[in-house]
């Protein structure tokens, strides 16, 4: 979806988003310009010029909770449902038949009376820093990596209640018959990232149209931190209503 497309759908209330929200993506150098569908969609741009009570009318200093802080950049239009994404995430990471760690979903954009335009969204765990499936586990087996910010799954601890994935509001997760335990995507944690020391994803390496830049948020020679932070350039998140600070961002192109 287009930032114009999402200018249509717009909802009037961005400035009545509670005063924490707002503080928490501003520490981040993110700033909210709309909220759009309902609020189930929450536009974002840099906040580096933005003026605030916060910031005095100073640069704001972007604070990460994680370093490095890890991140998936979503370049949606440019998706062409290939799902070459898929199929390297599968291989990477042994994901059985029926199962997956991430996902593309097709939506029909209206553009005139007589054409709809097709948009492909990728969907996987977005690694929230106040993620509701860590609250709910009852044995601790889905965690937040104190190092990173990823959102891991200990499969040896899981006694696949499913908790996990009635909280997820992307659902992310799924169960996995093979191991009876949940499963869910971990940026390619303990299959590619070491690997990469840390550069890159299976599924963003598989992907030819670059769709998914995968980063560190704390490093500003990353793809993904020089996209995030481009002056003037719109990006959204998904679901913000359920309060999570998502660390997997949307944007146009």
């Amino acid at each position: 979806m287009k930032i114009k497309d999402l200018e249509k759908l717009k909802n009037e209330g961005a400035e009545n988003l509670p005063s924490g929200e707002r503080r928490r993506f501003l520490q981040f150098g993110l700033t909210v310009t709309g909220v759009f569908l309902g609020g189930s969609i929450l536009s974002l741009t840099s906040a580096h010029k933005a003026e605030s009570a916060l910031s005095g009318g100073k640069i704001i200093k972007t604070n990460f909770p994680y370093s490095p802080h890890y991140t998936m950049v979503i370049r949606e239009n440019d998706c062409i449902d290939c799902e070459l994404c898929l199929e390297a995430c599968r291989k990477t990471n042994g994901v059985p038949p029926g199962g997956y760690r991430t996902t593309i979903l097709e939506r029909s954009i209206p553009v005139s009376p007589e054409h709809n335009e097709r948009v492909f969204m990728p969907i996987l765990c977005n690694h929230c820093n106040q993620a509701p499936c860590t609250r709910v586990c009852p044995t601790g087996a889905t965690f937040k990596d104190k190092t990173n910010g990823i959102v891991q799954m200990n499969k040896d601890t899981c006694i696949g209640c499913k908790t996990c994935m009635a909280a997820c509001p992307y659902n992310a997760r799924y169960f996995n018959e093979e191991i009876r335990a949940i499963d869910k995507c971990n940026f390619c944690y303990d299959t590619r990232l070491k690997e990469s020391n840390g550069k890159t994803t299976a599924c963003a390496s598989a992907c030819p149209a670059g769709v998914r830049v995968f980063g560190d948020l704390t490093d500003p020679e990353s793809h993904a931190y020089k996209l995030i932070h481009t002056p003037e350039k719109e990006f959204w998140v998904l679901r913000p209503e359920m309060n999570t600070l998502p660390n997997v961002f949307y944007v146009s192109r």
